[in-house]
């Protein structure tokens, strides 16, 4: 007889839909059960608002959190951005499998790299963070850009670019690898240049706490350097009390001295959306060995953030 089959919520988006099928693969390995997809339509997929307007936090995530409480389904998984910082009541983070490359990235007409576009290009983005750093840029190496806001899944994006109503559109690098169109990047944009948004890149396979035997076995896709990298970023976001639509951009990694693992530095920018201002700043510890070291190197670089004057320069604040 075969063991009844593992029910994924996901959402119904053609990239949700793919990393979601990634993940149901490895589940299916370490348990043994199939698994099968269970879609479930969340108000950030129907609302045509942007996301700041309707206050980006948690609009991707609620249905399907809501499904797992109510039995509706035994696991979900998040793009790991779209996740509020708080832990929700009842449910459990099970595991961070190993991220995606957290970069963003530039869909460009003519093939053109973003120090290539023409004076005055129209680059498309659904994200202020993004717009802070790419005006903060222009304004630094004597650019002109228009910074356009835009809705939509990768199709809807990048058919801006083909229809020639954009000159470009800034993505995440993880998300056009997933459904299989990486090779239609133009240029992948440098951390320095770009920060990612905190935990960009990575997934979160989320299920009830009191379902002890699931909990284990998802524990098996855990990734722990990524968990303690998206740990510390998220720290960092909710400290400054910023919601995942905020300008916050946040990455952690590795520094290694030949073979040998030595600190992790994390990285944090908070600007206006204008470029005008950006507080960035970073600090270096001990890898953490801890959640709670990873949080505490999240919460020392926000007061430093915060004492640069950061919080002006955030246009949402948390409800």
């Amino acid at each position: 007889m075969t063991e009844k089959a593992l029910r994924l919520g996901t959402r119904r988006s053609k990239l949700a839909m793919a990393q979601s099928g990634q993940v149901a693969d490895a589940v299916s390995q370490v348990t043994g059960r199939p698994v099968e997809l269970v879609e479930i339509t969340t108000y950030g997929d129907t609302s045509r608002e942007h996301l700041a307007q309707i206050g980006g936090t948690g609009v991707f995530v609620a249905a399907l959190r809501d499904a797992l409480l109510r039995g509706e389904v035994d696991f979900a998984v998040h793009s790991l951005k779209d996740l509020p910082t708080a832990q929700h009541e009842g449910l459990v983070v099970a595991a961070v499998p190993e991220r995606e490359d957290p970069r963003d990235v530039v869909v460009a007409r003519d093939a053109r790299k973003l120090t290539d576009l023409p004076r005055g290009a129209r680059i498309g983005t659904g994200a202020p963070r993004r717009m802070a750093q790419l005006n903060a840029y222009a304004r630094t190496h004597g650019m002109e850009i228009e910074t356009v806001p835009i809705r939509g899944n990768v199709d809807t994006r990048i058919g801006y670019v083909r229809s020639g109503e954009l000159d470009a559109v800034v993505l995440a690098a993880a998300g056009l690898n997933r459904v299989g169109r990486i090779d239609e990047v133009t240029d992948f944009l440098s951390v320095d240049t770009v920060l990612p948004a905190p935990g960009q890149g990575a997934l979160a396979i989320e299920c009830t706490a009191d379902n002890t035997e699931l909990v284990a076995a998802l524990a098996e896709l855990d990734d722990p350097f990524t968990r303690a990298a998206v740990t510390a970023e998220r720290s960092l976001l909710a400290a400054l009390e910023a919601g995942c639509s905020a300008p916050v951009g946040a990455l952690a990694d590795l520094l290694a001295d030949g073979q040998i693992v030595k600190e992790m530095r994390l990285r944090g920018v908070v600007g206006t959306t204008d470029g005008s201002t950006l507080v960035q700043l970073s600090t270096t510890g001990p890898v953490p060995e801890t959640h709670e070291a990873a949080l505490a190197l999240g919460r020392e670089l926000a007061t430093e953030m915060l004492a640069q004057g950061a919080a002006g320069l955030m246009g949402e604040r948390a409800q």
